[in-house]
């Protein structure tokens, strides 16, 4: 049985933004904070990829630093699925 702690809803967002040479965690929390970054994402537009493998990594890099390299393909994986995304919307 999982104790209410390990059902605690967690959640990291990333920006790039041009000139960066990689994405940069911007927000990760869990709880309340983690509703608040889902929340805020959703009111913005920006879709919500749910992978557990790779929160796990994200909450493992501080906020306001660049994601570490280990990271670029799982990310990049994320990035072609936001676009297919995107091209079925049009």
């Amino acid at each position: 049985m999982k104790s209410r702690k390990d059902e605690e809803r967690r959640a990291a967002a990333l920006a790039y933004k041009q000139g960066y040479y990689a994405p940069v965690v911007v927000a990760r929390g869990k709880g309340v904070l983690a509703e608040a970054i889902i929340a805020c994402a959703r009111e913005a537009g920006v879709y919500v990829h749910e992978s557990p493998e790779l929160l796990n990594l994200l909450m493992q890099v501080d906020t306001d630093r660049f994601i570490p390299p280990e990271l670029y393909r799982a990310v990049a994986e994320v990035l072609v699925w936001l676009y297919g995304i995107e091209g079925e919307r049009q």
